[in-house]
């Protein structure tokens, strides 16, 4: 299978009162769900489902962002693909808001590894999943 793109892009706003938020787009044809990760205080906290239907755009965060780290792990529905990488915080299957990092499968949870989105400075983000590679390099 061919690996999954990610574009992440800082979105600035002018000529209009400054919105606040993380929002992810779903730029490909398949249904994709999208589970986020952040600090809170002192507390790690995942939360998930959102279901983004194919060429879709989904508030995840509003108001400004108060960390500088966020984490996402996306599912593709339709091709069987994910976005994930090596910061491991707790899921599950169905719709969920989980304190804590530690333990995931002790607590009955399933460790799933999310990539990271450093948001600099900025009070606003978008991050975009792409379609998977087109490039004739037969994937598995």
């Amino acid at each position: 299978m061919s690996a999954l793109l990610l574009a992440v892009a800082a979105t600035t706003f002018t000529a209009q009162p400054a919105r606040a938020e993380l929002r992810l787009c779903n730029k490909t044809e398949s249904q994709v769900g999208v589970a986020i990760g952040y600090r809170e205080d002192t507390e790690w906290v995942t939360e998930g489902w959102w279901n983004l239907p194919a060429n879709s755009c989904e508030t995840l965060v509003t108001g400004a962002l108060v960390s500088r780290y966020y984490y996402i792990y996306a599912v593709d529905y339709d091709q069987f693909g994910e976005w994930g990488g090596r910061a491991f915080m707790c899921t599950r299957e169905k719709e969920f808001t989980i304190n804590g990092i530690e333990d995931c499968v002790a607590r009955g949870f399933e460790r799933t590894g999310f990539f990271e989105i450093d948001t600099g400075e900025q009070s606003s983000w978008t991050v975009q999943l792409t379609e998977p590679v087109q490039g004739g390099t037969g994937g598995r």
